[in-house]
């Protein structure tokens, strides 16, 4: 049987208010959510050899329509063979049945990305105050129901604290800490801004018109390795689940939205030579970020890139330790080139930052910045008209820039000069 068939209707629509449960008696149908019908597992054999091994990608609209229809789908970061891919359904959706299809055959840890209002809601600190994650996952406190489960760890009892910590009549005592579940607080601004299963999860129940939280867990192969393309689109067939990339989300979304503003461009003059100066502000947090252009950008010629954050007077130093290339010297190579960007992403930095940054490395440990996000670099690359780029910087993985139509053509590192 088809996993969509046994999907509640009424986990489609928005929540209806709902009376205060009592403190006695709290319970999923208590505070507005409908109570779900068995949900059936998706195909376990494909209708043929061939359709398992040809698995297509599904544009967006298509992802969209069955996640709105309470259907799991798969995520992955672009079409290509070495992305990892989570499943993906509206929280709101949830129900046992789901949550053990993902145990039993994603076999992932199974989380729950939310929106910042969500996660402020229920009042859940950061589960560390300094992330050192290699792509920033903004882990929360492991959350569980106060009631209505035994020990919190069965199917039923991680649908239960899901369905709860997104009612719209929750309260912050009717979540408790620690627990099963693992919230995490998606950045404003979506995949536009980071590139992560996170934002892809509540950027699609968003789009949806549903409750701003999804459920993700990662596919694992049988012998405990991330599944990548190959394996994905075999799983998608076998299952019947929709897979989607979250390139295909940033550029769906790119094509309609945008979250900067340029304010104006004018020539400047600087130690290193002449540039044209675009200023933007970004929509959501109100900075101001700056893009130095050297010569005529073209789309069919590789353009020298560097997107440099955070943008401070430690960099004009020579003083910042957690960048590949001193912004002096990114400034003199551009100059030598014949077309190039230097983008400058402003990030506010208070007082600790500014001394973490200053002090010896083996002081304070340098903080690693979230390799997911370049969402504003790469849209202002975009709007100048870069297309093939070379990046400053050393060689890294730069999942979802397809999606803002941008291609990585190499990478150049910063070789220091010789000691005089």
């Amino acid at each position: 049987m088809n996993h969509t068939q046994g999907v509640p209707p009424k986990a489609t629509h928005a929540f209806h208010a709902a009376k205060r449960p009592s403190e006695n008696c709290f319970s999923d149908g208590l505070i507005a959510i409908p109570p779900p019908r068995a949900y059936n597992p998706p195909l376990l054999h494909p209708p043929t050899k061939e359709a398992a091994m040809t698995a297509a990608v599904s544009p967006i609209p298509e992802i969209l329509a069955d996640i709105k229809a309470g259907k799991m789908v798969i995520i992955t970061d672009a079409e290509d063979r070495e992305n990892e891919g989570d499943l993906i359904m509206a929280a709101q959706s949830v129900t046992p049945e789901a949550v053990n299809f993902m145990i039993k055959h994603a076999r992932g840890l199974v989380c729950l990305p939310m929106a910042d209002e969500l996660v402020d809601r229920l009042n859940l600190p950061q589960m560390t105050q300094k992330n050192g994650a290699q792509y920033g996952t903004n882990f929360t406190v492991s959350i569980e129901a106060a009631q209505g489960i035994s020990t919190g760890i069965s199917a039923a009892d991680r649908a239960h604290t899901i369905r709860t910590a997104v009612s719209p009549a929750v309260r912050p005592e009717d979540i408790v800490q620690p627990g099963h579940i693992f919230p995490l607080r998606a950045q404003k601004g979506g995949v536009l801004v980071r590139a992560g299963h996170t934002e892809a999860a509540v950027d699609l129940t968003r789009m949806c018109g549903l409750i701003p939280a999804g459920v993700i867990c990662e596919i694992l192969n049988d012998d405990g390795t991330m599944a990548r393309m190959p394996e994905l689109k075999k799983f998608a067939a076998e299952h019947n689940i929709k897979i989607g990339t979250i390139a295909d989300l940033i550029e769906y979304r790119s094509r309609t939205e945008s979250l900067l503003e340029e304010m104006g461009d004018s020539e400047i003059r600087t130690p290193w030579g002449a540039f044209r100066q675009h200023v933007y502000v970004d929509k959501l947090t109100g900075e101001t970020h700056l893009a130095l252009v050297k010569g005529r950008i073209l789309p069919e010629r590789e353009t020298l890139v560097r997107v440099h954050e955070p943008f401070g007077v430690m960099d004009f130093l020579h003083t910042a330790p957690g960048h590949s290339w001193p912004l002096p010297a990114v400034l003199e190579r551009l100059q030598t080139c014949e077309s190039g960007v230097a983008i400058l992403l402003h990030r506010t930095e208070d007082g600790a930052s500014l001394l973490e940054r200053t002090l010896p490395k083996n002081a304070f440990q340098i903080k690693k910045w979230d390799r997911k996000t370049y969402g504003i670099g790469a849209q202002i690359l975009a709007g100048l008209g870069v297309k093939k780029m070379r990046v400053m910087g050393k060689p890294s993985s730069m999942n979802g820039l397809t999606g803002f139509g941008l291609e990585v053509e190499g990478f150049e590192e910063y070789a220091a000069p010789a000691a005089q």
